[in-house]
């Protein structure tokens, strides 16, 4: 959950979104070595007088080559690493198809009968003591920790975007295709997101809410929805 006046991440709650936040860990310090290094340069050009360098054209012609591809390599390697991790989904525990709706989400629990449920945002009027406004919604989307959650994305109307910053997942909801994406929430707890499309007058108020809990209270929960 997002703080106050917070420059950074949330906390990252899954294994990808930690990986996500080394990798911007790491490409600030190339940026801060780049930055550096421009900003060494610059006091040398103006505090040192300018004179002929025995430097030849060709080597420095081959170290403004080489050097650049050395930084793209040190931020790309490392991406496509990241990205082909987002990719894999195999052999998921749960699959969850998200509809987005204007404006509001319709869930599907595939792998279980009858178990569909829509998920409103609650009215500041209506909402509880300590819940967080514009946030909350009437029905949460409960899965199981530390198990492979497969997400199937769609839309019934616009464009809509399914994102949980904490569990690094964001994924269009387009109409009449299916986008995939998966997470794994490695501890208990409550996440919140939004739709990050902007998909009309009520875009931002079409919250999205995952509650990670045991296995044993997931199944609690969904015998008692499916019965």
């Amino acid at each position: 959950m997002a703080n106050h006046s917070q420059f950074g991440f949330q906390d990252a709650s899954s294994p990808i979104m930690e990986e996500l936040m080394q990798f911007h860990d790491h490409a600030l310090m190339v940026a801060l070595a780049i930055c550096s290094l421009v900003l060494y340069i610059l006091t040398l050009m103006l505090t040192e007088k300018l004179s002929s360098s025995s430097v030849d054209a060709q080597e420095i012609e081959l170290v403004w080559t080489i050097l650049p591809a050395a930084v793209l390599i040190m931020l790309a390697l490392p991406s496509l690493r990241i990205l082909y991790m987002m990719d894999e989904i195999n052999e998921p525990d749960l699959t969850l198809k998200a509809i987005g709706h204007q404006w509001y989400w319709t869930y599907e629990y595939t792998d279980l009968k009858e178990l569909t449920f829509d998920s409103y945002m609650v009215p500041t009027s209506d909402l509880p003591l300590g819940h967080f406004r514009l946030l909350e919604v009437d029905h949460r989307v409960i899965v199981p920790t530390e198990s492979k959650v497969r997400v199937i994305v769609t839309a019934d109307d616009v464009l809509h975007s399914w994102a949980v910053p904490s569990l690094g997942v964001k994924t269009d909801a387009i109409p009449g295709r299916l986008n995939q994406t998966a997470f794994l929430a490695s501890r208990p707890g409550v996440y919140y997101g939004q739709c990050s499309e902007i998909c009309g007058a009520n875009h931002s108020f079409m919250p999205i809410v995952v509650e990670s809990t045991p296995l044993a209270n997931f199944e609690n929960w969904s015998s008692l929805l499916s019965s």
